[in-house]
């Protein structure tokens, strides 16, 4: 058994998330080390990257989400040297998996993106001891299975930090909801674990980004309500969501959310619709540091993946 201390390395985007997740191992016990990774731009705008310790015989850890192209390829490099250079085991902690909304083509020709991502980090040169991929809360749980038998695929979930929220924001007497008919599930089994009722939107998509409330299923009046959804972009559907439980006598609503995805300047839009109260979401997408500063609040998934990996 390999006796020296796991190594850990993220791309920038990560490496606040990275330190935090360093931070508990070691208070756990694992004693991990930081791997700098040394980085400059060619004049074309090639990227340069260089691990600045040595790897051969170690456990290395790598934080990174594919939340856009170059982190996504930044990542893929850093993850082939590992393994190239001799790590013993690779472990790529991965909490946001972008382009996970297109797991399926819908129409003809369409590009199942998803699964060509999960192609691309399953093509990561083997470890010995195998390359494990950690994954967290995605939209479709079937995602695992895209990646290649030499990857092992794990899906972490950050329920302990949403019901944490939750309850939060709502306290001991409120409702969970669902901004429509595909979230009903997850919410109602998180529901259950708080101990409250659930409702739910059903909706009509009109066009590309415009939906259009169908009816609600739920009683909601003179109650607070929490909306739950797994990542929140936009939040178009999120305010049409909170705009139907006002309407049907909500007292309040709240947002609650995994994966702050939140473009340009829409967590500030969020916050100033005057539909909702509160906006609560994890670290698990860069994007999270702009809704912070922009009033969201803001939960670590640091230990869910050092819980995972210290009982590894």
């Amino acid at each position: 058994m390999n006796s020296d201390p796991p190594l850990l390395l993220s791309t920038p985007s990560y490496e606040g998330l990275a330190d935090s997740i360093l931070a508990q191992l070691n208070a756990g016990g694992l004693a991990a080390e930081k791997l700098s990774v040394a980085r400059r731009r060619f004049s074309d705008g090639e990227l340069y990257q260089r691990l600045e310790r040595e790897v051969r015989g170690r456990d290395v850890i790598l934080v990174s989400g594919t939340h856009d192209e170059v982190s996504t390829l930044a990542a893929y490099d850093l993850a082939c040297a590992i393994a190239r250079y001799g790590a013993h085991r690779l472990t790529w902690a991965l909490p946001y998996f972008g382009c996970q909304t297109m797991e399926r083509a819908t129409k003809p020709g369409e590009v199942v993106t998803a699964k060509t991502r999960a192609r691309l980090i399953s093509s990561v040169p083997t470890t010995p001891l195998g390359n494990r991929i950690l994954l967290l809360d995605l939209h479709t749980p079937g995602i695992p299975h895209y990646f290649g038998d030499s990857v092992q695929a794990f899906h972490l979930y950050a329920k302990p930090l949403v019901l944490a929220a939750a309850r939060a924001f709502g306290g001991d007497d409120f409702v969970l909801g669902a901004p429509d008919a595909g979230r009903a599930k997850w919410v109602q089994s998180l529901a259950n674990d708080l101990g409250v009722p659930a409702a739910l939107v059903t909706k009509r998509r009109i066009d590309d980004g415009v939906v259009e409330i169908t009816g609600l299923e739920g009683q909601v009046s003179g109650k607070r309500v929490v909306i739950y959804d797994d990542m929140i972009r936009t939040g178009g559907t999120l305010l049409k969501a909170a705009e139907a439980y006002r309407a049907a006598g909500a007292t309040s609503c709240y947002a609650v959310t995994t994966h702050l995805v939140v473009p340009d300047d829409a967590a500030e839009r969020l916050l100033a619709s005057g539909l909702l109260d509160g906006v609560a979401g994890t670290d698990s997408h860069p994007r999270s540091a702009h809704a912070e500063r922009a009033g969201c609040v803001v939960h670590s998934v640091a230990g869910v993946y050092a819980e995972w990996l210290l009982a590894s």
